[in-house]
């Protein structure tokens, strides 16, 4: 029987890897630093992965749960056929839940961890079939109130920015799209919480509350954005009610 990971919190191992990465992006280095990776990177998002697994099926019992790569978390490895950045690893590694079904996994909440510290919290990014203009936009155009203020609230104590395309490269703004013209724009938009890498409180289990908080908290802009039918449209109006 597969032992379950457990998650102790995130060890000063798992940022120190990827500051090292950073001066060391290539094959050997990585071989060398593999059982690392394993135990303290990839294996502590494991391990909060299973502890988060039955907080998202109370939120939304169709959240993707399979644990895989590409479905559960990102990949380590680039893809450098096309790129003009041949390093072969990312700086980072993530963490998310997003609809079952969706291939792309556009819309998701999410917990990304790089040598600066981690992160946690919604983005929802533009695709050919995306929920953010097939769901999220049409919803907000036909009734914005209700996303307008949800977003106020969440101004308080979250970081917000969004994307556009400008001349061919993406271009960041800060907080949320606000205008018809921003929201025709908008490419992707994120909202998270930073926890800086010597926080401390990302050295203890407990940090699964704090992560199990947020996604509670950021749930109903999730649905509002990637659930269909009654239940995501009416979903910020009954966050409003409490």
């Amino acid at each position: 029987m597969k032992q379950r990971a457990q998650f102790r919190g995130f060890h000063p191992e798992a940022f120190r890897f990827f500051r090292r990465l950073a001066r060391n992006n290539h094959k050997p280095w990585m071989d060398r630093n593999r059982t690392i990776y394993h135990q303290h990177v990839a294996g502590a998002l494991k391990g909060l992965f299973e502890e988060l697994v039955p907080v998202v099926l109370a939120l939304d019992p169709d959240f993707e749960i399979s644990g895989k790569t590409g479905r559960n978390f990102s990949r380590i490895n680039r893809d450098i056929r096309f790129a003009r950045d041949k390093s072969p690893y990312r700086r980072h590694l993530y963490l998310y839940f997003g609809p079952y079904g969706n291939t792309g996994l556009d819309t998701r909440l999410y917990v990304g961890l790089a040598a600066d510290g981690v992160t946690c919290g919604f983005a929802t990014y533009n695709g050919r079939h995306s929920v953010l203009a097939r769901l999220l936009k049409p919803r907000r155009a036909s009734n914005p109130q209700p996303l307008e203020r949800f977003v106020r609230r969440l101004s308080r104590k979250y970081e917000m920015y969004w994307y556009a395309t400008e001349r061919g490269a993406w271009t960041q703004h800060p907080g949320a799209p606000r205008s018809e013209k921003d929201w025709k724009r908008c490419r992707a938009w994120v909202v998270r919480k930073r926890f800086p890498s010597e926080r401390r409180q990302l050295r203890s289990a407990g940090f699964t509350q704090e992560v199990a908080k947020i996604f509670r908290e950021l749930f109903p802009l999730y649905a509002f954005s990637a659930i269909e039918g009654r239940a995501g449209e009416q979903a910020l109006k009954q966050a409003g009610r409490r």
